[in-house]
């Protein structure tokens, strides 16, 4: 179960991050540290950075709420 969940704000970090035209820290500065070798694929690899990342943030955010209620 908080796999799924996990999983469920990683898709949405990742489209979100695809859809805005705008680029989002810290995917943008990801892409902007690897240089020009990956100039072709910064808006994917940029909004796999941010799934990830803001993905793994809210779900220890989850993790963390949820040991505090069911205490």
């Amino acid at each position: 179960m908080k796999g799924m969940i996990a999983l469920a704000f990683f898709s949405l970090f990742l489209v979100a991050s695809l859809l805005i035209p705008v680029p989002l820290f810290p995917g943008s500065w990801f892409c902007a540290a690897l240089g020009q070798a990956v100039r072709d694929y910064v808006s994917i690899l940029s909004a796999l950075f941010n799934g990830v990342f803001y993905g793994l943030l809210l779900w220890t955010i989850f993790i963390g709420i949820s040991r505090k209620l069911s205490e």
